[in-house]
């Protein structure tokens, strides 16, 4: 919630900065930084009291507060003077910011996603390293409020985009208001403004010093000094426990583990989804039950969106499709927020929806109609048949299924 505060204020400055388009004088526009970050901290600790009265209100007889680490299959050894033995245990340790090496020497003007939160103030520059989805959407965000960012990544792709139509549209959109540096490596050192970063590869090479550096470069899971060999666990290639995805559970042991602490589609939403499936197979082990993870659906709030929806196009086999759409009419023109790529996946074989990317206006709440078309396994002849209204972004979404209907043929 603390990256969505501060793009709800950067949608603000840049809207104010947008309405002369529309023959809207607004006066100048002046971002008060400590009044951004204090709204943000305001906000953050209303969301996150809920969650602190609903800890506080279990029993302190049923709290244990403590470093744990496995002692055993069944058991838990808490500070290293406290054996808790367990009918069934959760592992729900979340994750961490992962900070590069080459960042060591300069670790004081360093930010991670825990940190950057706490900032009093906007820093007057910061270098974002990571173009995935919670770096570009840092990135997009600090840009509009007047930071002079620049986001380093050592791929080409923005978002977590796979399919490279919509991933090239999405780099173009960015690019009218941030500065990407792609395909680059970089080095970083000390100076007197901050942090020194040089880059070379395919973005060229250059030089600038900045105030702060965000590392945004991934967030593996807390799972060291949890000794998993000794709870017999069977981990993956990755350090992380192998577990059936509909139940949770890790094998055949009394172990489940959920959210992001399993890696295997570390958003908010699916971690309480995780959270409550393998809660309550815990408490009524040895009955057991799988729930099937929904329709894959992730969203990066840089408006324009960016979403990815079911399966990516490359796993579909040589009988997939691809169905594609735009922004450039009806609404688009309208709101002058033309722009953008839909792009809807099927099959020859059974003609349903399959998978989509996309970028563009709304694309938050069309990645979700896609969504529940691919988990009720809609057919592309019964999709283009249901409403659509004018004038709406939706009606793009109709574009591209009947593009994707005449391919299919």
């Amino acid at each position: 919630m603390p990256s969505k505060l501060l793009l709800a204020a950067a949608r603000a400055a840049r809207e104010t900065r947008r309405a002369p388009e529309f023959g809207v004088r607004c006066g100048a526009s002046l971002v008060d930084g400590r009044a951004v970050m204090a709204r943000l901290h305001r906000m953050r600790d209303r969301f996150l009291q809920s969650i602190y009265d609903e800890v506080d209100a279990i029993p302190d007889a049923e709290k244990l507060k403590g470093r744990a680490r496995f002692a055993g299959p069944a058991t838990l050894l808490v500070d290293d003077r406290i054996r808790v033995n367990a009918k069934a245990i959760v592992i729900a340790t979340g994750s961490t910011s992962s900070v590069p090496t080459l960042l060591e020497p300069v670790m004081d003007r360093v930010l991670a996603s825990e940190t950057v939160f706490e900032l009093d103030t906007l820093p007057s520059s910061i270098a974002v390293l990571g173009a995935g989805p919670l770096g570009i959407e840092l990135a997009a965000a600090f840009t509009r409020l007047g930071v002079r960012t620049t986001v380093f990544d050592t791929g080409q792709t923005v978002g977590g985009l796979k399919d490279p139509e919509v991933g090239r549209v999405a780099r173009h959109l960015l690019e009218r208001e941030l500065d990407l540096k792609l395909g680059v490596e970089i080095d970083a050192i000390a100076d007197t403004d901050g942090v020194r970063i040089s880059w070379r590869g395919e973005a060229g090479t250059g030089a600038a010093s900045f105030e702060r550096v965000l590392a945004a470069a991934g967030r593996p899971p807390n799972l060291d000094g949890l000794d998993l060999p000794a709870a017999g666990l069977d981990l993956d290639d990755h350090g992380v426990p192998k577990h059936d995805r509909s139940s949770l559970r890790c094998g055949n042991t009394s172990i489940f583990i959920a959210g992001d602490a399993d890696h295997d589609f570390p958003v908010l939403h699916e971690a309480s989804r995780q959270g409550r499936i393998a809660g309550t197979n815990a408490a009524r082990l040895p009955d057991v039950n799988g729930e099937p993870p929904p329709t894959a659906l992730s969203i990066v709030f840089t408006d324009p969106d960016m979403a990815t929806i079911g399966r990516p196009l490359t796993t579909l086999g040589e009988g997939a499709v691809a169905g594609c759409g735009d922004f450039d009419a009806g609404r688009g023109l309208v709101e002058d927020t033309a722009g953008g790529m839909i792009r809807l996946y099927a099959t020859r074989a059974d003609r349903r929806v399959e998978g989509g990317e996309m970028v563009g206006p709304a694309v938050e709440h069309l990645a979700h109609f896609v969504a529940a078309l691919i988990q009720q396994k809609v057919t592309v002849d019964e999709a283009v048949r249901l409403p659509f209204y004018h004038p709406t972004y939706e009606e793009r979404l109709e574009d591209c299924l009947r593009d994707l209907l005449q391919k299919l043929g």
